[in-house]
Formats: structure tokens, sequence, C-alpha cells
């Protein structure tokens, strides 16, 4: 995509001095490279691969009994044995967390192929030729594709529970929900992979910071927050229901970005999905709290157990501070919609670059004083 870098963050500082040394696969992961680096965050996803396979081809002969070491990088850990085979049940556990690191290196390769493979060239193909404007365009095409994606992803998910379309009393009834589908378990590690990344990408500076950066990176955190929270404590239901509210509306934002005309059509989706269904899920945490069962209000770790009377306020607080920042954002895009209206569409989410176009040598030249 053309990525920026800030140069005080430590990619910079790492690659600073080290321009002529080898270009290896350890100076790769020294330095990060393959967050930015298409070609070396595949590297590092083959490996796994190459190593899965070779267990698998030479396993049968000289360790038949031992499960392959590297299925958990690229696969959902923890079958529960005394599930039924046809429903296969898995719980949370320690390998989850190779999954998660594996899928950052994933989604920074894809994020990068999408971004410059694809829309970077599209956005030129219709005429965009300044580098902020082609960075802009690729990151939207992202944004849309994956939100997209797991936009679709988490409705057919929340089709197959009892919490179809924000039936908020069994995010608590038969609480708790400890042992998962693997479909849910792996859009949930997958999810969390995808912000880890993204978080990543904030604060090692390798994006140009947009105007509202303190608020995404907030956002970001939170996200992040409520994601570990709610896997840890088996509150997967509840946390499939705010990835919609969130996801929906971002494809119609990205779409917007690249079709500035939709504007009216992102307003009802967020207005609708992150305003009214955060609103649902907030009054669900708050009032229905207490449907759960009487045994599972305790904090018993070892049964999956932790609805301890404190964390409804766990609960409740992420989402809350989520409602905070999509209205922050709701009035932003409002403002967007009264500026569209007097033919001076700006998109007030971007960074100063992708509204006027202009790359950092340009602006360097307009703060110039004047002789």
């Amino acid at each position: 995509m053309g990525w920026y870098e800030s140069p005080t963050s430590p990619i910079a500082a790492r690659r600073k001095g080290q321009a002529t040394s080898k270009n290896d696969l350890w100076s790769d992961i020294m330095t990060l490279r393959w967050a930015v680096e298409p070609s070396s965050s595949f590297k590092l996803l083959l490996i796994p691969v190459v190593l899965y396979v070779s267990w698998e081809l030479l396993a049968p002969y000289i360790a038949q009994d031992l499960p392959n070491p590297f299925a958990p990088l690229m696969f959902i850990s923890h079958h529960i044995p005394t599930s039924p085979t046809s429903d296969p049940r898995y719980a949370k556990g320690y390998l989850d967390l190779l999954f998660l690191a594996y899928y950052v290196i994933f989604f920074s390769f894809v994020r990068q192929i999408v971004t410059v493979t694809i829309f970077r060239r599209i956005g030129k193909y219709f005429g965009l030729r300044k580098r902020a404007k082609l960075d802009r365009y690729g990151e939207q095409g992202y944004a849309m594709v994956y939100f997209g994606v797991m936009g679709l992803w988490g409705i057919r998910i929340m089709s197959q529970h009892p919490t179809w379309w924000f039936n908020t009393e069994y995010y608590w009834i038969n609480y708790p929900h400890w042992d998962m589908q693997p479909e849910l378990k792996c859009y949930y590690l997958m999810q969390a992979s995808h912000w880890i990344q993204e978080l990543l990408v904030l604060v090692m500076g390798l994006e140009k910071p947009r105007k509202d950066y303190a608020e995404f990176v907030a956002h970001h955190i939170v996200t992040i927050w409520l994601i570990g929270w709610s896997y840890l404590v088996n509150m997967t239901l509840i946390g499939n229901a705010v990835f919609l509210s969130m996801d929906l509306p971002d494809i119609f934002l990205a779409v917007c970005n690249l079709l500035p005309l939709m504007v009216l059509q992102l307003i009802k989706a967020v207005h609708y999905f992150r305003i009214w269904k955060n609103l649902v899920i907030l009054w669900s945490v708050w009032f229905q709290f207490d449907l759960m069962p009487d045994q599972s209000k305790q904090w018993l770790p070892e049964a999956g157990v932790w609805m301890v009377w404190w964390m409804k306020y766990q609960i409740f607080s992420p989402i809350f501070m989520l409602q905070l920042l999509n209205c922050f954002w709701y009035f932003l895009i409002l403002r967007i919609l009264i500026r569209a209206f007097t033919a001076e569409l700006d998109d007030s989410r971007s960074d100063d670059e992708c509204d006027g176009g202009e790359t950092g040598d340009e602006h360097e030249k307009k703060v110039q004083p004047k002789k």
C-alpha cells in the first residue's frame, strides 16, 4: 500500500544503519519488516505449512502416536473429545495463542496484497495519482473486503445459535457457553488476530496518523479488551453480536469512502447497527444479566463460570466506551452529510492527505516561509 513509516517508529529506527545489511529472514523478524512487506510475511507463513506437511508425511514412519505439533498454528485446538462427531465442540486453551500469532502475520500479508496489488491499481485506473489518495483508497478497499467477509461470516454464525438477530436473552440463558462450535471459535480468534494486527500498525507508526488518531487507538484497545475478556469468560455469543454491530456498518463506511455518493446509506447503516443495536446489547447487559442460572453467578474458572456480580460492569464498560466512540464518529459522519449538500464532501475521519491529496513533500513546500 505504500505504507507511511514514522521516522520515530521502532521499524524506522532499526532499519536506520541496516540499509546495506543482508536482507535475510531473521533480519525481517527482528526489524518487523514482515508487518509491511508481503514477501517477508509470506515466508513466515510458509514455514509452518512446510513443517506441517513434512510431519504428516514422515510421522507414520517415525512418530505414529504423536499429534502434529505445527497444527495449532494454522488450525484451532482444544477439541472436546466427549463432543459428538456430528456436532464437534471446542474449548479455549493456551494453544490459541499460537493461532493468534500466526494469523497476525496472515492479516499483515493479506492487508498488503489487497491494498497494494488490488485496490491501489484500481485507484490508478480511475485516475488517482497522488500517493496519499492511493493509500487511502487501498485502506478503504481492504476495509470493505475484510468487513464484508467477516460480516457475512458473523451473520452465518449467529444464524446457527438461538441469539439469531440480536435475540438478547440467550446471551445469558444456559451460561456458561464454554463449548464452542468450531466455526465460532475460528471466527473469534481470527477477529482477535485482525485487531491485534491493526493495533500493531498504529502503535508501530506504520501508517500516517489520522486526525482522530487518539480515538482510533482507544477504539482498538477497547475492542481487544472486549474480545479478550469475552473469550476468557465464555461470553462469545454476545461477542458475536457486538462484532456484527461494528462490522456491518463498516462495510458501508468503506464503500462510502470509495463511492462518496453513498453517504446517506452510510448514515442509515451506522444509525441502525452501531447506535441502535449497540444500545440493545447494552440494555441486555444491564437488565438481562440475571437471566443466567444461579449456579453460574460465581467465580469458578475450572467450571467455566466467571459471572460474579461485578462482571456485569466489566461487560458493560467496554461496550459503553465503544458506544461513546460510535457517537463521536456518528457526529463526524453527519457533518460529512451537511458538507455534501454544500458541495464540499470531505471525510473528516481521514487524514488531511486523504482529503487534500497532498504528499509529504507538497506539505513541506507549503509550510516553508516566504522569502
